[in-house]
């Protein structure tokens, strides 16, 4: 498979027509077509079904459409830092993180580093540790920050001079909200908004000294800003870390920490061995200066 032919894919994948898709790579309908046919034979599946409106993919097609955007990323992440000029620091930091606050650190390490360098652009990837784990495994990403209890055993890492602390999130109408801290106890029979995160299971069940599937997990999340509007219209109370959600006086929404404390710590992690580009070692060096300050 060429890229090139990959960026076409994705470009029809995109625009759910070939007709709009052909437009926008300034190529004729029926090249573009052909290019398509091409690529079905080649891999002998049935990637897109063409309508009258609409061109879908088929369960094989979606699988590709997913590697092809990771492949198009890596290449274009690999072109930049071949392209840097020896004289001249520039190029992309990729930086994955899952959502805390401490990243007001690596803001302002960014802030520090750009004002040396204002040629090296930072793009920032949200998610869980599991999803930044898989894109650090296949170099999407260059560094990852991960919360609580994770295994980084594979990986260099530095550990952050910050925690953040477990509760629940809340409506300031719920019985549980004029609670100073929330027990273990308490989770038992309500409504219970999770991360997908395995590895916040496990921390909760030794909190708990029970399994966590005793608790009444109704919906689960990934970003907790859209599980946020799920405790809002109370359809439950999410499990997740503090400063995160707006809980000030004019919010619906409180925040309890839990009893006993669960603080959880802050790393940033690199593969082993991970031979950096300019930009990134710049990067790390930077951070690594901020944090000794």
């Amino acid at each position: 498979m060429e890229l090139r032919i990959l960026r076409y894919f994705v470009a029809v994948a995109r625009e759910e027509s070939i007709t709009k898709a052909a437009e926008s790579l300034h190529l004729s309908q029926p090249t573009l077509s052909r290019q398509l046919r091409d690529l079905e034979e080649e891999l002998g599946k049935t990637l897109m079904l063409r309508g009258n409106k609409k061109t879908t993919l088929t369960e094989e097609g979606r699988l590709l459409y997913r590697r092809a955007q990771e492949i198009i990323d890596l290449a274009q992440k690999t072109e930049s830092e071949l392209r840097q000029q020896e004289d001249l620091i520039g190029g992309d930091v990729w930086i994955g993180s899952a959502e805390t606050d401490a990243m007001r650190l690596v803001a302002s390490s960014v802030c520090s580093l750009q004002k040396e360098h204002p040629n090296i652009r930072v793009h920032l990837v949200s998610g869980n540790w599991v999803d930044i784990e898989e894109r650090l495994e296949k170099g999407l990403v260059d560094f990852g920050l991960t919360i609580g209890d994770v295994d980084l055993k594979k990986y260099d890492s530095i550990g952050l001079p910050y925690t953040n602390s477990r509760g629940l999130l809340m409506r300031k109408d719920s019985p549980l909200a004029s609670r100073d801290v929330i027990t273990p106890d308490d989770l038992q029979g309500i409504p219970i908004i999770s991360s997908r995160h395995e590895g916040m299971r496990g921390e909760f069940e030794r909190w708990m000294g029970k399994k966590f599937d005793t608790l009444d997990v109704v919906a689960t999340y990934n970003l907790i800003y859209n599980a946020a509007f799920l405790v809002e219209e109370n359809v439950g109370y999410a499990l997740c870390i503090d400063r995160l959600v707006d809980t000030s006086n004019d919010n619906l929404l409180c925040f309890i920490p839990l009893e006993p404390r669960m603080e959880v710590g802050i790393n940033i992690a690199w593969k082993k061995h991970q031979i950096f580009s300019k930009a990134s070692q710049k990067f790390i060096e930077k951070f690594k200066e901020m944090m000794a300050h």
